[in-house]
């Protein structure tokens, strides 16, 4: 912890800045509302990014932790079920959309409603993906393909990745012709295109939820939480590409 938080005269006196576990998804948009609560005169958050699933895994495992954000409501169930979370603190921060994404190069196209073509696409492989058995993202990218129809043909060419960011580099590197990612981290991609969006109806809805974990007790995490529900905050998602509620 030393290592983690130099502690000089100045930070003494101001606390120490809050610890945010958070879904990789999120990258760009929480260090932006990070570079303005530090612009606000508060310490800049530490921010930590992986899959949903691996965060809240260390947080069972007593990893030091102020506020956890997961991309769905069931880690942050599992953190629950564990009486990890403060009571009173979980909210909804916002939503996104589930999108197929290939190399800027490339020429694929794909309509659902065209099953066979879709079929035939997504059979030919490989397809990055967030681990479906684990990881929020993959969780989704799977349900859409079952409710299409499509998860036995796709399911043999399935890249796992250890997050949806993992996914997007795939992809963006050339090591797969397509990838299910969410669509604020196609945005954020300069080298990959979305040839189709998944239809919202298709999988459950992707919810960004934020928590204050019980331990340690720091009052600048539950300040920043309640930052993060702003409108100031809210604007930060919106500009990202997320929905908010």
């Amino acid at each position: 912890m030393a290592a983690l938080f130099p502690v000089g005269p100045a930070q003494s006196a101001r606390g120490r800045p809050p610890v945010v576990l958070a879904a990789a998804s999120l990258q760009e948009v929480l260090n932006e509302v990070a570079d303005r609560w530090a612009a606000r005169g508060h310490l800049r958050p530490v921010l930590s990014f992986a899959a949903s699933s691996t965060l809240a895994r260390q947080i069972a495992a007593g990893a030091p932790a102020d506020l956890f954000v997961s991309a769905d409501t069931l880690w942050v169930d599992d953190v629950a079920q564990r009486g990890l979370v403060a009571p009173g603190t979980r909210a909804v921060l916002a939503g996104n959309a589930l999108v197929l994404i290939a190399p800027v190069q490339s020429r694929a196209r794909l309509d659902w409603r065209d099953r066979r073509a879709a079929a035939a696409l997504l059979g030919a492989g490989p397809i990055a993906m967030a681990d479906p058995a684990v990881v929020p993202a993959g969780r989704y990218g799977e349900a859409a393909l079952r409710a299409l129809g499509l998860w036995a043909a796709a399911a043999p060419k399935v890249v796992r990745a250890e997050n949806v960011r993992a996914a997007l580099a795939l992809v963006e590197r050339g090591a797969a012709p397509l990838g299910i990612v969410y669509a604020t981290d196609a945005r954020a991609a300069k080298s990959v295109r979305i040839i189709a969006a998944f239809p919202p109806a298709s999988h459950p809805p992707i919810t960004y939820v934020v928590v204050r974990l019980r331990a340690p007790t720091n009052p600048a995490g539950e300040a920043f939480r309640r930052y993060l529900r702003s409108a100031d905050g809210k604007a930060v998602f919106v500009r990202h590409g997320f929905a908010v509620r």
